[in-house]
């Protein structure tokens, strides 16, 4: 063999590697997912069409739907150096409870549609991470169900029906099941108008007509679980007059017929009276109700325009933070929901005086992309990100974050 074959031979030899063979195909997933675009995009393919707009859509012409992501893109970082960074914490507290990082899993309906356990797959994976879970009132697992799976922070996601009993009933189901705070959303007093879903004529659960049929032959795996799955429900309310979802429902009907359009601040306090533990108010988008909601002796509240799902051209969520912190001080403790897409996104959050943030359809996309290792998985991604974000600025703990280390925009 002439010397310079032998060599090429050598170098090669040197230099190539293959990757071992992987026969997991969630794990095969889970390898190609290193961000959460990485997971709506395989979420995307996995999924029907109609299912996946549910998910990723929002109201009307979607501004304010990018633009809760976008905004985070425009704050930059001002890093300091040679600061000492070999221990980074990335831990928390909120309401009380220490965090291991400041997040907390925000409350999202009908998450079966994405894979059969749906809720209980998300709270088991928050249980694991220390986090809390956000149960919705049209979720598609019991308030007892998550508990039995859940032994850690839970909180339940309270709309104000019409039904003030029906309401009753499930802040005391909540209570005696050992959810930790109620979360009230407040900006649905009529249902926004998502043109996606009107488009396809979705509905929940899902109906199985011409287009769904050839939309599910082209998602096999989807399809097959879905029909092996015992029926979608609206859990929290089987059997109820307000309907269970037992049969099909078109969503913007069924909201705008069941929720009271005249929730107003009285109703905030008829529920602090009969519920007794910490109340998060979600849907705030203004300084001026997030002044209100501490003066009514709320301990938390969400700044979220509900994923850009009701009133488009509504203001997102991350440039609210700074005023409303500092209008409300430490009266009360503010979360930001909407648009976080990576750890990064979280610091910015807390540098600007965000307690946490909220995270709704990045844990839908992670679940659709693989069941409940893939919210696990997005955990892990979004506390490395916060740790090696807060390295690179020269941070090693949360509380020294501050407005120095973010330049908003202008």
């Amino acid at each position: 063999m002439p010397d310079a074959f032998r060599q090429s031979v050598e170098t090669l030899r040197s230099v190539l590697r293959f990757q071992p063979v992987e026969t997991d195909p969630v794990a095969r997933r889970l390898r190609r997912s290193v961000s959460v675009a990485d997971m709506r995009r395989i979420t995307r393919r996995r999924v029907p069409r109609g299912v996946f707009d549910y998910v990723d859509g929002g109201a009307e012409d979607e501004r304010t739907l990018r633009a809760n992501s976008d905004a985070f893109g425009e704050i930059t970082f001002r890093p300091r150096i040679l600061r000492d960074v070999s221990a980074v914490d990335t831990t928390t507290t909120l309401l009380g409870r220490p965090l291991p990082l400041p997040m907390v899993f925000s409350p999202t309906g009908f998450t079966r549609i994405l894979d059969p356990d749906g809720e209980l797959a998300v709270a088991r994976a928050a249980a694991r991470a220390g986090l809390p879970y956000s149960l919705s009132t049209l979720g598609t697992r019991s308030i007892e169900e998550v508990a039995a799976v859940d032994p850690g922070a839970k909180w339940f996601q309270v709309y104000v029906w019409r039904d003030r009993g029906l309401v009753q009933e499930l802040v005391d189901r909540s209570r005696d099941a050992g959810y930790e705070a109620l979360v009230l959303t407040v900006d649905n007093a009529v249902f926004g108008k998502r043109e996606r879903d009107h488009r396809r004529g979705f509905t929940l659960p899902p109906q199985i007509g011409p287009g769904t049929i050839v939309d599910g032959a082209l998602h096999p795996e989807w399809t097959w679980r879905f029909v092996r799955a015992e029926p979608i429900r609206f859990a929290n309310v089987t059997g109820r007059e307000v309907g269970d979802g037992s049969a099909a429902v078109d969503l913007h009907e069924y909201i705008n017929t069941q929720f009271d359009p005249t929730m107003s601040w009285r109703d905030l306090e008829w529920l602090r009276d009969r519920w007794g533990g910490p109340i998060v108010v979600k849907g705030i988008q203004t300084v001026e109700d997030a002044v209100l909601a501490a003066e009514v002796g709320v301990e938390a509240v969400m700044l979220s325009n509900h994923g850009g799902r009701q009133l488009d051209s509504a203001p997102t969520p991350i440039d609210l933070v700074a005023p409303v912190t500092d209008a409300v001080g430490d009266r009360v403790e503010v979360i930001c929901d909407g648009g976080v897409r990576r750890g990064s996104d979280i610091v910015k959050a807390l540098a600007l005086g965000a307690r946490a943030v909220g995270v709704g359809r990045a844990y839908l996309y992670a679940l659709g992309a693989a069941g409940e290792r893939g919210v696990d998985h997005l955990v892990e991604l979004f506390t490395d990100d916060v740790r090696r974000t807060m390295a690179l600025l020269g941070v090693s703990t949360v509380s020294e974050l501050g407005r120095e280390h973010v330049r908003p925009p202008g």
